[in-house]
């Protein structure tokens, strides 16, 4: 019967609009789940009317005043048929029969305690239970008069109740009502719309009654205003009103969940209908609140409930709410991450489970992240995301290799082979070589390029290179010429040290990877007969590495196989003879030609540089040439600097080099030549006149100018030599003023050194006899000299002057050379 209604009344959680179910992508806060075993089977007979929750166990009351004890799972574990307090934990009860019925009981919070034996009971009247200090219990009334208590909540000292007329708190410390909130809308009826009551702190109650919802806050009173006044009093610090009607609050950290009865009115009928009850979880506001969650549950028999028959209760500590109805029990939890992935998969937010599951997967307990990961490839590849899908198979599959054999076949399988390609692992895991030859097998019958890349990309050992290699020449049977297919195989020939076959292919293609080849695999005796091709292809490359490797291809050899090819010849007796002016000296003649036919702007420098040139081979191919410079210098090199200067002076034409040259030279008969030469031409005397200043008189020049003889710019060359003259005064006379001042300042640092004293004593010697120079008696008469350089003699063995100068000099210092050292003291006494 009861799966039968169960199935009538459809799923336990709906929204409260289909359409907007449909649309809805915010996630539930809360789960639902209905207690069954004891409960299904109490709510067959019977039905509930109230519940409470301690610990681990549930408290349901009936209509039939019956009270069954609950575990968390529903099971029966004791039944009641009177108002009796048991102890779960301890033999200790109380049981009694009342002369009216009781609608509601509440204990002290503490009640385990021996000072904490009391319990309230709601009915008519309000009556505390204590137990006395004989073990015997007492009650008292608390409060009366007002009609039928039916909510009564308990928390640390105060007890909270409400009655027909609104709700009372009771401070038991000090036995005094600290309040009266009555209630808002009349209206209702009280025992229809009964109350709800939850103490959110020991100091903050929720007061649901109707559509309105209360926050009341209870504070200590200031001493100043107590007077008759009770210690505490209470202030309203949030008030709001609902949609619907309240059937039951309780507290989640700041916000509240709200149980609420809803009547609804029919489109066909136009009449009002009870529709499922909602669980909505609010954020209380000041003066209104904010919806966060809304769920419409689907009890057994919601269509005849009023709101008197729903209760809510909750587990504290544990975020549990019990939603009780007549015929059904609903627990509500707050949902896990096992519950919020759920939901994400539900969705179809994989990535999102994913990332919820890595974050959270030591919490989780019946999801697997690589369960998750995988359904997330599978609806990738479903929705045709191939490259995402294939993309994220490297975070998903990880090391797992028989995982990746299992996809690539699934992307076989689709077409989509391609796709996967840049993820497949190649180190660790390595797949088995069949499926990366599958792979690369896709590539080459579709995608030259994409073939290439790969094997660029991927190590030569993941796969058979030799079955690689035969497909490709297969291939290339069909298309001989297909650069990118040429450069592959190379490739793979280098991949299977097959290297003469893969230079062989690079030169053809004249790949710029040639050299990097040579070298990385010593190739050098491979392309002794290969030179010409290498130059043709990048000749300052192919120099540089045979310069670099003369050990292993000599010059000897690489000038023989250039032989033909003189230009190519020439470009690598350059860049020998660059590096080093004396390797390469048994090519310098053929050089010669080889520059003045191909290179003669290095002609000049090659012939100043070179010292192992035959002077008169290159003497001779310059005058053959008319390479009047080259022949200039070779000229002046051999020593025949007049004959240089003649052809600077009859070939040239140019004054300026020929003045140049003779200041080079250095010579008086070239001077002399170039005067004699330039004397009947006006301008050639120009430059004399401008630059012969400094090496030659000009006077010598200015005599031989013929009278009449009109010259370019005479009077300026004429102020330039005059200029350059006074120069050349001022010059001089600088320089000697200076050495005066000089001179001066020496003499007078001489005269003031010469003008101190000396110290004469006891250490002082002879430098003539080698004894002191100061006598051991003091009272004994001697005579010293002493020398401006510090030698001191006694005079006796001094030696006496010539007749030609009085003056005496220091014997050692002039036997070194070191000046005369004239005496500067003599000491007698």
């Amino acid at each position: 019967m009861a799966e039968a209604e169960e199935q009538e009344t459809g799923s336990l959680e709906e929204s409260t609009d289909e359409s907007e179910e449909e649309e809805s992508e915010e996630e539930p806060k809360l789960k639902y789940e209905r207690l069954s075993n004891g409960v299904t089977e109490i709510l067959q007979k019977d039905a509930a009317s109230c519940m409470t929750v301690h610990d681990k166990f549930l408290a349901l009351g009936t209509h039939y005043g019956k009270v069954y004890l609950l575990d968390v799972q529903g099971n029966i574990t004791q039944k009641f048929d009177v108002v009796q307090v048991f102890g779960l934990y301890s033999g200790e009860e109380f049981h009694e029969t009342f002369d009216c019925p009781i609608k509601i009981i509440a204990v002290h919070p503490h009640f385990v305690r021996s000072s904490c034996k009391q319990f309230v009971t709601g009915g008519k009247k309000l009556l505390l239970f204590e137990r006395s200090w004989m073990n015997r219990w007492k009650s008292a009334i608390l409060h009366e008069g007002e009609g039928n208590i039916r909510s009564v909540k308990w928390r640390g000292h105060l007890i909270a109740w409400a009655n027909n007329m609104g709700v009372k708190i009771f401070d038991i410390i000090s036995k005094q009502r600290i309040t009266n909130v009555p209630r808002d809308d009349i209206s209702l009826r009280p025992d229809m719309y009964p109350c709800s009551l939850c103490w959110k702190d020991n100091v903050t109650l929720i007061i649901g009654w109707g559509t309105s919802v209360k926050i009341c806050s209870v504070k200590e009173r200031h001493a100043s205003e107590m007077r008759d006044l009770p210690s505490r009093y209470v202030e309203i610090v949030s008030q709001f009103e609902t949609e619907f009607y309240i059937s039951g609050l309780a507290p989640l950290c700041d916000q509240l969940v709200v149980l609420s009865y809803v009547k609804e009115i029919s489109e066909k009928t136009e009449r009002e209908y009870c529709a499922r009850p909602r669980l909505d979880i609010i954020q209380p506001l000041s003066e209104t609140c904010e919806e966060i969650s809304s769920d419409a549950l689907t009890v057994r028999g919601f269509q005849e409930n009023e709101c008197r028959d729903y209760h809510l209760e909750y587990s504290e500590g544990e975020s549990l709410f019990y939603i009780v109805s007549p015929r059904d029990v609903v627990v509500a939890k707050e949902r896990d991450q096992d519950d919020h992935i759920d939901w994400l998969l539900e969705k179809k937010k994989y990535e999102e489970a994913l990332m919820a599951a890595e974050i959270s997967q030591k919490n989780i307990k019946r999801h697997k992240i690589l369960d998750i990961g995988l359904a997330y490839i599978n609806h990738l590849v479903e929705r045709g995301d191939y490259d995402i899908a294939a993309r994220k198979c490297q975070k998903i599959l990880g090391k797992n290799a028989a995982l990746w054999e299992y996809e690539v076949y699934k992307f076989k399988e689709i077409g989509q082979l391609k796709a996967i390609s840049p993820y497949l692992p190649r180190g660790d895991p390595v797949l088995k070589p069949l499926i990366y030859e599958m792979i690369l097998h896709e590539f080459l019958e579709s995608d030259y390029e994409g073939f290439a890349t790969l094997i660029r990309e991927w190590p030569g050992d993941l796969y058979n290179n030799s079955v690689i290699v035969q497909a490709v020449r297969d291939h290339l049977k069909k298309d001989s010429q297909n650069k990118t297919l040429l450069k592959t195989l190379a490739e793979l020939y280098t991949y299977d040290k097959n290297y003469g076959n893969a230079l062989e292919i690079y030169l053809t293609l004249r790949h710029k990877d040639v050299f990097q080849l040579i070298h990385k695999h010593n190739l050098f005796s491979s392309i002794k007969d290969k030179i010409v091709l290498l130059m043709d292809f990048d000749s300052e490359k192919a120099v540089d590495m045979l310069l670099d490797n003369e050990d292993k291809i000599s010059i000897k050899k690489v000038v023989e196989e250039l032989e033909d090819r003189p230009e190519l010849q020439h470009v690598y007796l350059h860049k020998l003879f660059k590096r080093d002016h004396h390797k390469g000296q048994r090519y310098h003649e053929k050089q010669i030609s080889l520059y003045a036919e191909y290179d003669r702007p290095n002609l000049l420098p090659f012939l100043r540089d070179s010292t192992h040139c035959p002077l008169e081979k290159a003497l001779e191919i310059c005058q053959q040439r008319n390479f009047v410079e080259e022949t200039v210098y070779l000229l002046s090199r051999m020593g025949n600097s007049r004959s240089a200067l003649k052809m600077i002076m009859e070939e040239l034409h140019d004054v300026d080099k020929a003045i140049e040259f003779a200041k080079e030279q250095d010579d008086g008969e070239l001077w002399e030549d170039l005067i004699l030469y330039s004397i009947d031409k006006p301008p050639f005397i120009t430059g004399l006149l401008n630059n012969i200043g400094t090496h030659v008189d000009p006077i010598l020049l200015i005599h031989r100018i013929k009278e009449g003889m009109e010259i370019p710019n005479l009077r300026d060359s004429l102020v330039k030599i005059l200029q350059d003259y006074n120069l050349q005064i001022l010059l001089r006379e600088g320089c000697k003023k200076i050495l005066v001042a000089d001179s001066l300042s020496l003499l007078k640092k001489m005269h003031r050194t010469q003008m101190k004293g000396v110290l004469v004593d006891e250490e002082n010697i002879c430098e003539s006899c080698l004894s002191p120079i100061l006598p051991s008696d003091a009272a004994k008469p001697f005579s010293v000299v002493v020398f401006h350089c510090r030698h001191m003699f006694h005079k006796e063995c001094l030696p006496m002057p010539s007749m030609n100068s009085a003056a005496q000099f220091c014997n050692i210092c002039s036997a070194k050379n070191r000046g005369p050292g004239s005496a500067i003291l003599e000491m007698k006494k």
